[in-house]
């Protein structure tokens, strides 16, 4: 997301304090979009050198000083404001192709999850997947999986073994499998995770927030928990959950664990039909969804992306023959 970029116009440096590194500039567009103190670590990320001299920030810093425009996958409609913020930051056009979604993909699920899913109501079933990249450690995985039991839904968890596992059967908890029964899958291989999204009985989805997997949610009817775990998720779920309000971020703990108490309180949250706040962010949600579905906005996007190209190259070619003397021409 644009706003990822947008926290590296300033320089960070190791020495700097936590204060330091968490302070907001003074022309930031959000007070609620930014790290927490006990998340300074995933922001000085950037100051790490990697293996050249220069540090991930510097690499960002330099990549955009040396270009025309700068160019995001978004729209001002979701992210307008941070996208002004960035122009001014960095001095350079900001170029916005859209959210560039994908069609929905009309393939039938495969057995095995219908035949699973249908035992249950419709939007009644909790979903849960955490990216390709995520490997918990055991103590993290069990704690995870019992916050689904707690919350007393069915459930689907797609998770990778975590680490020292070779299965996601061997790492449950002891006696797991006997309590939940057939209301709960933890499942260690990949699943089709845009087409269950659009499955009738699927009603929460439990994610990190990643820039594809928010796409994809953003286009489904699921209600929405987060637990975003490096830099750009967390500020991709304190934008879902505190600007558009269309989802919950999971607590975490004093040493940023994840409790089984706060994730089956933030899922029993927004699976309560009866709790206001949880219908609002299912209306915000699904205005949201009908919005970026419209086909002319995302026209409209694409169309004044190639034209801002092609005004960029006309650009750069007229200055570049300013810049060329008659007898430099062969």
């Amino acid at each position: 997301m644009i706003m990822s970029l947008g926290s590296n116009i300033r320089t960070l440096t190791k020495e700097m304090t936590v204060e330091e590194v968490t302070k907001l500039p003074p022309d930031y567009p959000s007070s609620t979009v930014k790290f927490k103190a006990e998340e300074a670590a995933a922001l000085l990320f950037e100051a790490e050198d990697f293996r050249s001299g220069l540090s991930f920030g510097e690499r960002i810093r330099t990549a955009v000083s040396g270009s025309d425009a700068i160019a995001f996958r978004t729209c001002r409609e979701t992210e307008g404001p941070f996208c002004d913020y960035v122009a001014r930051g960095y001095g350079k056009p900001v170029l916005l192709s859209g959210p560039c979604l994908p069609e929905t993909k009309t393939q039938q699920l495969d057995e095995k999850w219908v035949s699973w899913l249908s035992q249950f109501e419709p939007g009644s079933v909790v979903f849960c997947s955490l990216g390709s990249q995520s490997v918990l450690q055991k103590d993290e995985f069990q704690e995870l999986v019992l916050g689904f039991e707690l919350c007393g839904l069915p459930f689907l968890v797609a998770l990778k073994p975590p680490q020292g596992c070779s299965t996601v059967e061997e790492a449950l908890p002891e006696g797991f499998q006997d309590r939940v029964g057939g209301r709960g899958l933890v499942y260690g291989g990949w699943v089709p995770q845009e087409q269950l999204l659009h499955h009738p009985n699927i009603g929460c989805f439990v994610n990190h927030c990643g820039y594809g997997t928010m796409w994809e949610f953003l286009l489904s009817d699921c209600q929405v928990v987060l637990i975003p775990e490096i830099g750009d998720q967390i500020l991709n779920t304190r934008l879902m959950a505190n600007e558009l309000k269309i989802g919950v971020e999971v607590e975490r703990g004093k040493n940023r664990e994840v409790p089984k108490e706060s994730l089956s309180e933030a899922i029993k949250f927004v699976m309560d039909k009866d709790n206001e706040t949880a219908n609002l962010m299912k209306r915000n949600h699904a205005k949201l969804k009908q919005m970026l579905s419209n086909r002319d906005l995302q026209e409209g996007y694409i169309n004044n992306f190639i034209q801002a190209l092609q005004d960029l190259s006309n650009m750069k070619s007229k200055s570049q023959n300013k810049m060329i003397k008659p007898d430099d021409v062969w």
